[in-house]
Order: structure tokens, then C-alpha cells, then sequence
């Protein structure tokens, strides 16, 4: 994705900027722009810590100021822990990456601004954008690595552009067992189990048969795991 453009603004060590384009390219992003950065962003330090991410280095313009680095973009965030004496609106990263994929969609190039990793942006810097993304974290310990700072605006982006469900069971090729199955399980086991002394008592049998039901009716039982079941307890059954 060429949207967002991420721009690191004066950033200090080439380790974080080489960490900063492995965060990107995790999320999609290739786009770097880096504004007087103190440490060369191609050095070894940079692209080692980039762990591959290097194309994105060796693409970033630099800038020697954040107005020239923000001037052909349409909507434009700043990322900082503090609050500061500015009308800005503040949103959360993930209510910005709705908005961006919305500009983006209509074609608006947008980016985001990331601040030097002791001080963070600088209030001048700040007021170049249009928004503030906000990342609500413990209050007590709220500095972010600029790395960091970049992996977790970039998750919420990337979301937007991939469809994956929130839960889902790897069954390795399994089939999940339908209630038949379930039901033909569970007379097989009562069966087996009417031997057993504990099963013999006409007042705990059903309370315990319920209990055996429910577990399994709790979860997404496969056919494999079924037959291992059978399985074992055919075995044990012949003890």
C-alpha cells in the first residue's frame, strides 16, 4: 500500500528507522519518508535491524523539514502520548484507519507523523496535521518505541485490507462431527461405561452422563478425535 505514507520525524538511531521499515512492511506499508534524521537510514546498523525490510530504506526521501515532507499530502496524523494546547481532534488508531482507508478510496494520500524517540513530536510539528492518533495505553508507562508507535497504527490500516475472522478452528483436513455422530458416540460410551461401578448408581448416572454430554457438546469435536476416543476407550474397556 502506498497509503499512508509514514514519516519518521527527526529521528535519532538508525536502528529504529531500520525497525520502523520491518513494522511497515509487516503491515503493507512502503512508503518512508524521513525528515532530518541524526544517523544515516542506510547504514549497516539500519538495515540489519530491518530484517529484510531494506527496499523501504533504500526507497525513503528525506527531508530537511516536516512542512516540505507533509506538502502534497490531503489528511495528515500526528501520533503523541501528551496532550497538547491545540483544537485538534483525537482519535484512536483504529477510528484513524477507517478514515484513511476512506480518503484512500476517494484517492486523498494521507499520512502519518512519528516523533524522535526521547522527546516525540514537537509542538510545531503537531500543528502541521490535521488529527492527532491517540493510542490509549497505561497511563503510568505510555512511551511506545518509534518502532512500536508505527506496528500498531500499521496493524489497524492493514485490517482493513485482509478478511480474517476473529476465531477460527484449524482442523488440519478434519471434519467437524455432526450430532449424529455425537449421538452414536455417546451411546457407544454409555454403554461402555455401564460396566463401571461409579455408573451403577441409579441417582448419580444421568447428573454424570448430562456433565459428559456437555463437554463435548461445547466444543467442535472432529471425526479424527472421535475415533481416537473410540479408541480409547475400547481399550480401556477390555481391561
Amino acid at each position: 500500500m502506498k497509503n499512508p505514507v509514514v514519516i519518521l520525524v527527526n529521528p535519532q538511531m538508525a536502528e529504529n528507522v531500520g525497525m520502523s521499515a520491518r513494522a511497515m512492511m509487516n503491515c503493507g506499508l512502503y512508503e518512508m519518508r524521513i525528515v532530518s534524521p541524526r544517523e544515516d537510514h542506510l547504514s549497516d546498523k539500519a538495515v540489519a535491524a530491518s530484517s529484510g525490510a531494506d527496499k523501504i530504506l533504500r526507497e525513503a526521501r528525506l527531508y530537511d523539514t516536516t512542512q516540505e515532507a507533509v506538502a502534497d499530502l490531503g489528511l495528515v496524523y500526528a501520533t503523541t502520548a501528551r496532550r497538547r494546547n491545540m483544537i485538534k481532534i483525537v482519535e484512536t488508531a483504529e477510528g484513524a484507519a477507517w478514515e484513511i482507508n476512506l480518503k484512500s478510496q476517494a484517492g486523498i494520500k494521507c499520512g502519518i507523523l512519528f516523533g524522535p524517540e526521547r522527546t516525540g513530536l514537537h509542538n510545531d510539528d503537531v500543528a502541521l496535521a490535521d488529527k492527532i492518533i491517540e493510542i490509549p495505553l497505561n497511563p503510568e508507562h505510555c512511551s511506545l518505541n518509534l518502532s512500536q508507535a508505527v506496528l500498531l497504527a500499521g496493524y489497524e490500516i492493514y485490517k482493513h485490507h485482509v478478511d480474517v475472522p476473529d476465531v477460527q478452528l484449524i482442523t488440519n483436513g478434519g471434519e467437524i462431527a455432526d450430532k449424529e455422530k455425537i449421538n452414536r458416540f455417546f451411546a457407544f460410551l454409555d454403554e461402555k461405561l455401564s460396566g463401571c461401578k461409579a455408573f451403577q448408581d441409579d441417582e448419580k448416572r444421568p447428573r454424570m452422563l448430562i456433565n459428559l454430554h456437555n463437554i463435548f457438546q461445547r466444543g467442535e469435536i472432529t471425526e479424527p478425535e472421535l475415533n481416537t476416543l473410540y479408541g480409547i476407550i475400547n481399550y480401556l474397556s477390555q481391561k
